[in-house]
């Protein structure tokens, strides 16, 4: 399993040094961001499919990209 990219957000030194820390935080977002705005575009089959409503999907869909949960800031 692969660390999460959150969980090098620490005051610890990252072994790739600020910027490399940096650039994967940044990818991590937009990957989360692009993640959420997929869930606006699944029809309500789909969505009922994975156990969500329609509401569920919008509001996870404009959750801030930094708001996830406390078990992926570890």
């Amino acid at each position: 399993m692969t660390e999460h990219p959150l969980a090098t957000c620490s005051s610890r030194p990252a072994s790739g040094g600020f910027l490399r820390t940096a650039l994967r935080v940044f990818r991590f977002a937009l990957a989360l961001n692009r993640q959420r705005q997929s869930l606006l575009e699944l029809d309500d089959a789909a969505l009922k499919d994975i156990g969500i409503s329609r509401h569920e999907a919008l509001k996870e869909a404009n959750r801030p990209v930094w708001d996830v949960p406390p078990s992926w800031r570890r």
